[in-house]
């Protein structure tokens, strides 16, 4: 099917309930694509199941049984996003340095005829640029162009016109089109670069690290105020190089596990500290055989969907202190204007 598809294209074919299916058979059926098109508009997990499970009772509250569950079930779930989207976009203002979507583990809805296009279209690097996007033009482009719903459909979810429903997707493909993330287009490349990359870091291979890292890599950290971070990120590989030395030797010394995971559809990893608990994820980007981005959420209010969260602070404390006691001590970055004590995740403090 294709990504764009014809005005009456649909994610499903049948658009009725099969004869005797139960609602809540019929819900529990439509659920992964709700949550999809929920958190691809969102960008949160926790956001977008509470907005399927609004979704599911109004349906159970619905008088009179609709004709296609699948079509009024996605556009009452996409009409709940969008007021919750507008709603989030003033809290996220006020947001405490740099914002990064929740971390998805397994998108549970999959189309084996597009399962590359559904995967880039929830990395972290498509979610931010969807970021750019007003919430009617990114409920329309999630819907048309992800999922490849008619206009028709996209018209009865948004509370639009067909004809105003064209105009929001050629606006928010446009934007889309000029920042659109590239990836390397071999999947099994991409994970077998990150496997390295990640067997690297474990292992503090300073050389082999370098000769994965683009020169204009970038490294950025969403702790929301709530874990260690270091500002707007680090920049260029000579400065995420030296940060990830820092890193790798006192987390490894205090038991800290990095377990190789796709995230966002992309290749990551999730660290754990010594009892098992979610430290934070990593997203990597990879292109023309380098790691382009590292991107790692530490904030313990979005990690808490993957399981028990961590205490960052306190798994600094004691990186820190293994590093003073083995001699490390702090890491100086190339302009020699201050130094940095690196916490897990990639947090970190300035000093002088």
């Amino acid at each position: 099917m294709s990504v764009h598809g014809g005005d009456d294209a649909n994610p499903d074919a049948s658009s009725g309930a099969a004869p005797g299916t139960s609602r809540t058979e019929e819900f529990e059926e439509l659920r992964p694509l709700l949550f999809s098109i929920a958190y691809r508009i969102l960008s949160s997990v926790t956001e977008a199941e509470d907005a399927v499970q609004e979704a599911w009772l109004r349906y159970e509250a619905a008088g009179t049984a609709p004709e296609s569950p699948k079509a009024y079930l996605s556009a009452v779930v996409t009409h709940i996003s969008i007021n919750v989207l507008r709603s989030a976009r003033v809290r996220r203002e006020e947001y405490v340095g740099p914002w990064l979507p929740e971390p998805l583990l397994a998108d549970p809805y999959d189309d084996p005829q597009r399962s590359a296009e559904l995967a880039d279209s929830v990395s972290m690097a498509a979610l931010l640029l969807l970021e750019r996007l007003s919430p009617l033009e990114r409920a329309v482009f999630v819907l048309r162009e992800v999922f490849g719903f008619g206009f028709p459909e996209v018209a009865q979810a948004v509370g639009r016109s067909e004809a105003a429903c064209r105009q929001l997707a050629v606006r928010a493909r446009r934007h889309m089109d000029e920042g659109r993330p590239r990836f390397e287009a071999d999947r099994r490349e991409r994970r077998e670069l990150a496997e390295r990359f990640l067997d690297a870091f474990r292992q503090g291979d300073v050389d082999a690290l370098a000769g994965m890292l683009a020169a204009d890599v970038h490294m950025v950290a969403d702790s929301g105020g709530k874990a260690p971070q270091w500002g707007k990120g680090v920049f260029g590989s000579a400065n995420v190089l030296r940060l990830l030395a820092a890193m790798s030797g006192p987390l490894a010394g205090i038991g800290v596990a990095v377990e190789p995971h796709a995230v966002n559809g992309q290749p990551g990893a999730i660290f754990r500290d010594r009892t098992g608990r979610v430290l934070n994820t990593w997203t990597l980007d990879v292109l023309d055989g380098r790691i382009q981005a590292i991107r790692t959420v530490i904030n313990p209010d979005k990690l808490a969907h993957l399981g028990p969260v961590a205490d960052a602070w306190e798994v600094n404390r004691e990186a820190n202190a293994h590093r003073n006691e083995s001699g490390a001590g702090t890491h100086r970055n190339e302009s020699g204007a201050g130094t940095y004590r690196h916490g897990p995740g990639g947090g970190a403090r300035r000093e002088g």
